[in-house]
């Protein structure tokens, strides 16, 4: 891509650093869509960065070159009903870097609303403050239900997303974190991570009714998005409890049971983005909450189509993989 313009008023140009990899981009690597919607090319990925600030329009003031910033991925208007709800994930008009709308972040420089720039501590490494966007999903998920002290939660999918809901379900004193995976090597993150047990998915059914003792749990958590693991979710969610939707399914459309669902009053609430909540990530990560050895592959661009493959196919024991630009 060709060097970003110099930043308009209220914009700033930003060197990146860091940008780790999510799960929707790797719909886009895959499949070439996401839930129907066609990618458009060339697109440029990646929605999880950190970077500094070079530059800074002439009505910004609330930062200044050489911050370190991580970057809120949707450009919303501010303005509409929606904005005005404080439900920035739901503009009408919003924008989302690393989608057919606005070119994401693996690119070395980016000019961007100063809005979407959030000022990252700086003890905080390049990787970590990589992780705010993540962990803002988690939070905004926080937004939509509440999870107490002695509440019991179920994960299904162990990757980046379900490991950071792990660790947050265990930061708001959840007493059992069960959580499911297919990959022998996430099963394990997870109970290195903050699950009190995880297993295979096929286990699954069996651990949450003896952690429980036949009561299902109070909230519920697909961070997978497929058909298996959304009904396994429902049918662990006890009785009048919370069903939390975070995982884009990949296959249109997706068969779930709804009479399961609806014979056990199950609140449904499918999660969108991360809804501008930057600041209490960085906060929950600064507690440390959220240990870094999530990111278990830290790769130059360079090296980045081998390890997307190697994330697509699961291999090496990858975790969360990070992209690294020079300084």
């Amino acid at each position: 891509m060709p060097l970003p313009a110099d930043p308009g008023p209220t914009e700033v140009l930003i060197k990146l650093r860091s940008v780790g990899i999510c799960g929707s981009d790797m719909h886009w690597y895959l499949d070439g869509s996401i839930y129907g919607f066609p990618a458009t090319y060339p697109l440029v990925l990646g929605h999880e960065p950190a970077g500094d600030v070079i530059a800074v329009g002439s009505a910004v003031s609330a930062l200044r070159p050489g911050d370190r910033v991580s970057i809120e991925p949707t450009i919303s208007c501010g303005h509409c009903e929606h904005c005005a709800r404080g439900q920035h994930n739901n503009c009408l008009q919003s924008q989302f870097m690393g989608s057919p709308q606005f070119p994401g972040l693996l690119r070395e420089y980016a000019v961007v609303p100063a809005q979407n720039a959030e000022p990252v501590p700086e003890n905080f490494s390049y990787i970590q403050a990589s992780l705010i966007e993540p962990a803002a999903v988690i939070m905004h998920m926080l937004e939509l239900v509440q999870i107490h002290a002695g509440d019991s939660v179920a994960i299904l999918g162990a990757g980046p997303i379900g490991l950071l809901a792990a660790a947050v379900a265990r930061h708001c004193g959840a007493s059992e974190v069960l959580v499911a995976d297919k990959l022998p090597h996430r099963i394990k993150m997870a109970q290195d991570l903050g699950a009190t047990a995880a297993v295979a998915i096929g286990q699954f059914r069996e651990l949450v009714g003896d952690k429980t003792r036949g009561r299902g749990v109070d909230l519920a958590i697909d961070a997978a998005g497929a058909a298996e693991t959304i009904n396994a979710a429902l049918a662990v969610t006890r009785m009048g409890g919370t069903f939390v939707l975070i995982g884009i399914p990949n296959h249109v459309p997706v068969g779930v049971d709804l009479f399961s669902a609806m014979t056990k009053e199950v609140r449904i609430l499918p999660l969108k983005r991360s809804n501008h909540r930057s600041k209490p990530a960085i906060a929950l990560l600064a507690s440390g909450a959220i240990p870094e050895a999530i990111v278990t592959h830290r790769v130059s661009v360079e090296q980045a189509p081998a390890a997307f493959q190697t994330l697509a196919e699961y291999r090496d024991g990858i975790g969360k993989l990070a992209i690294e630009f020079r300084a």
